[in-house]
């Protein structure tokens, strides 16, 4: 199993809207590729939010060749979505991992 990981930090006067934007736009948007099996959207803790809050979004894919199919075909229309949405109000972090046990 693959994880996609993309890690969010966003200044507080966009959190509702962006929460509402993850919700009901992004997150199925990107659950519609069918690359992804299924996804956690979990709250970053114990960090100092003075400056805004975090979050992450982990999307699973049942093998590699998925994740590389999500890339190659919607990554960069989704990203641009995003900047166009927040632009420098959000900070964007992407990892991959992959699940050994």
């Amino acid at each position: 199993m693959i994880i996609y990981n993309v890690t969010t930090h966003l200044t507080h006067d966009i959190h509702d809207a962006w929460m509402q934007w993850m919700k009901h736009k992004h997150i199925p948007e990107i659950m519609s590729k069918e690359c992804f099996v299924r996804f956690q959207f979990v709250r970053i803790l114990d960090t100092d939010e003075t400056e805004g809050i975090t979050y992450a979004v982990q999307f699973y894919a049942e093998e590699t060749e998925l994740y590389d199919r999500y890339v190659e075909l919607h990554a960069v229309a989704l990203r641009e979505d995003t900047m166009k949405s927040w632009g420098t109000k959000t900070i964007v972090f992407r990892s991959l991992m992959e699940v050994v046990d």
